[in-house]
């Protein structure tokens, strides 16, 4: 397993990161205990969870219950701002809030600290430095180590580490954004930020929500796939004829590569210096070894420019 630095920061992640947005809900605890076993036993440091993944805290749950005592072998990163209600007020970065959160994340996960602390969403009614204030305390405390951001906008990101520097607290290492072969938008202003403020990136949805999995077919897709079995994902932004184009022409790449698509998908995303960890859901152990073998490869210039003309003709 490939190792690296997160950001400007010393904090050090393995590769592959394994997502656990399916844990607490799509799994059983015996399920998961086999998808958190497969991924230490391959190498894997970084596990990703959000207190509203598995709903409401199940996913935080379920993965402080299977880690038990090997909790001090990973890098254990969760997320706070996302609704944990229906209604209300249990949502957002405010200093209130904040300091509720991470005590409940801390519970589930039956863990003294959190290793990256993240925001999950913009918040647009709390002020960001009461944000990055309180979340500086939380490191300063012991409770936290590192702060992060996630689907942030460009001059949000901007703004988060400029006012780091002005009113001296701690600032985000890291920004947690999709990222894929087929979706590029945060090259064109956000990578650019991040490499001026020396964020990482963290790229969720890498493999285009299974499209780059080698598994779907445009003809034929599996049954229970997320992309047909849920339609906040298999809309018109991932099931496309542009997108099918894209897909045969890059498995034809790599095949003629003796690579796989799955091969690809992890390779491109980790050529690029920015990348620190490609975060990967998994709901099988198989799955979590396909991933990890699939990390290996790094594009060279010449198949990352023909990569570039196969996606944007």
């Amino acid at each position: 397993m490939e190792f690296r630095t997160l950001g400007r920061s010393g904090l050090r992640v393995s590769a592959v990161g394994l997502g656990c947005n399916n844990f607490g809900g799509r799994l059983a605890v015996e399920q998961t205990r086999a998808v958190v076993d497969a991924a230490l036993d391959a190498g894997v440091t970084l596990f990703d969870t959000a207190d509203r993944y598995g709903g409401f805290g199940g996913s935080e749950s379920q993965l402080g219950e299977v880690l038990g005592a090997r909790r001090q072998q990973i890098v254990l990163a969760t997320k706070f701002g996302g609704a944990m209600s229906a209604d209300g007020p249990r949502k957002g970065g405010s200093r209130r809030w904040i300091m509720t959160a991470v005590e409940d994340s801390l519970r589930r996960l039956k863990t003294d600290w959190i290793d990256l602390y993240q925001i999950h969403f913009p918040d647009p009614l709390t002020p960001i430095e009461e944000t990055l204030r309180a979340l500086d305390d939380l490191v300063k405390a012991g409770k936290v180590r590192y702060i992060g951001c996630s689907n942030l906008r460009p001059w949000e990101l901007v703004e988060a580490s400029f006012t780091a520097e002005i009113a001296k607290t701690g600032a985000f290492i890291s920004a947690q954004e999709e990222y894929s072969v087929l979706r590029r938008g945060i090259e064109e202003d956000l990578l650019p930020v991040a490499r001026r403020y020396g964020l990482g990136i963290l790229p969720f949805y890498p493999l285009a929500n299974g499209l780059l999995t080698g598994k779907y077919q445009r003809d034929r897709m599996p049954d229970g796939a997320r992309l047909t079995v849920d339609p906040a994902y298999g809309d018109h932004a991932y099931i496309n004829d542009a997108n099918w184009d894209a897909v045969e022409k890059l498995r034809a790449f790599a095949e003629a590569r003796d690579r796989s698509l799955l091969e690809l998908a992890f390779g491109w995303l980790l050529t690029e210096p920015l990348t620190a960890s490609v975060i990967a859901g998994a709901t099988k152990p198989e799955q979590i070894h396909a991933n990890v073998a699939a990390a290996s490869w790094r594009l060279t210039q010449e198949e990352m420019a023909a990569v570039d003309k196969i996606v944007r003709p």
